[in-house]
């Protein structure tokens, strides 16, 4: 095996992760939600946080390995399909980090009205409606990328 096929696999496979606990984390957040059960919720936001910040945020090491890939096949900067990746890249990027710190306040908000035996506080869910609409083309960046990177179109 060659070190550009060894980079091309570990950088595939960070974007499988990326992919799927995105889409793991994203299913498990909802269906807590429709609960509205504020110890549930609490509980599995408080998985959900930990998995975003183990596996969610590794995507800073894409970058690093498509870098590691782009010298080794000599593949320009210039390349507008590349170009349009990062863009995309950093779109995300934008989406995705403020879910990190909308999730941990979900968390605490439901773990207080837990304690307290209170219902979900309305703040909760203008949060929930923000996560799930940030988490739209958050999602949808990283699949665009996905697609350019397979394809190349351009």
């Amino acid at each position: 095996m060659t070190l550009y096929f060894l980079i091309k696999y570990l950088h595939v496979l960070g974007a499988i992760v990326i992919l799927g606990t995105g889409t793991g984390i994203a299913f498990f957040m909802l269906a807590a939600h429709r609960t509205h059960d504020a110890a549930f919720i609490a509980r599995t936001a408080t998985i959900v946080v930990i998995a975003d910040m183990i596996f969610t945020l590794s995507a800073v090491l894409q970058p690093v390995s498509g870098g590691l890939l782009m010298m080794l096949s000599a593949t320009s900067l210039t390349e507008r399909w590349l170009l349009v990746s990062l863009a995309f890249y950093a779109l995300a990027g934008v989406f995705w980090v403020p879910v990190i710190f909308m999730q941990r306040e979900m968390r605490d908000l439901a773990q207080a009205a837990a304690d307290k035996g209170h219902p979900l506080p309305p703040r909760y869910f203008a949060l929930f409606r923000r996560w799930f609409l940030f988490g739209i083309p958050g999602f949808g960046s990283v699949m665009i990328i996905l697609w350019l990177m397979i394809a190349k179109p351009f």
